[in-house]
């Protein structure tokens, strides 16, 4: 018969459902990223009174800046390339 004590068996125990449970997340976190979600640029708004970027999914001609409420139009919203904020450095 095997002589193996307490500790020990106890150990090999818990490595073994801390390698499960580990395998286990890396393999549910490897299908988040593959959503497929993205961003339409006629989602993105830029406000005309405080440039506050920012995202409205509803398709109105007018949405209301979150930050400073003011209401911005569609004709002077923002350009798909100017979506882009400057890195700060």
């Amino acid at each position: 018969m095997l002589n193996v004590d307490f500790s020990w068996a106890l150990c090999a125990v818990m490595l073994a459902v801390t390698a499960a449970a580990a395998a286990a997340f890396l393999s549910l976190r490897e299908g988040r990223g593959k959503s497929g979600l993205s961003l339409d640029a006629r989602h993105v708004w830029l406000c005309a009174i405080c440039t506050h970027i920012y995202i409205n999914t509803k398709d109105d001609k007018i949405s209301l800046c979150p930050r400073c409420g003011s209401y911005n139009s569609r004709d002077s919203g923002l350009r798909p390339s100017a979506a882009r904020r400057p890195e700060k450095s």
